[in-house]
């Protein structure tokens, strides 16, 4: 259900749970955050989902979850670590600025394109998917 905050098509989920690697943060046995990261490109990962269990948001584990992929992508020697959120997604887009990705470019109309259901988050359509990418 996490996996679901942060994607909202169950169908795209489950075609991309399988291609990847899933982490998740647990506090108290319970499992309060996850992301799934996968290869997309010789020495290029893409972090494809990442959710914070909203009771547990505003915490920093977000943060620590994108420090976490940061960290495996580096393990696996990757030389870049690439992530897309929607463009009405301020604080995702903010939150991976603070931790050193930058945008890089915009693939316009991806959640018109990609999800019969019409995103509507911080009251913008969500339209276009904006890529970022951190060099490690």
């Amino acid at each position: 259900n996490l996996l679901l905050l942060a994607d909202p098509s169950i169908e795209i989920i489950n075609e991309y749970i399988h291609r990847g690697e899933c982490f998740i943060a647990c506090i108290d046995n319970k499992i309060v955050g996850v992301y799934v990261i996968v290869k997309t490109r010789p020495l290029t990962l893409e972090l494809i989902n990442i959710a914070v269990d909203e009771s547990y948001q505003g915490r920093g584990i977000g943060k620590k979850l994108i420090s976490s992929a940061i960290d495996y992508a580096r393990k696996e020697n990757a030389k870049i670590l690439e992530v897309g959120t929607g463009n009405s997604s301020i604080y995702q887009l903010a939150l991976y600025q603070k931790c050193g990705f930058r945008i890089v470019g915009i693939d316009k109309d991806f959640f018109i394109k990609h999800y019969e259901e019409k995103i509507t988050e911080n009251g913008i359509r969500c339209v276009d998917m904006v890529r970022l990418s951190i060099d490690l």
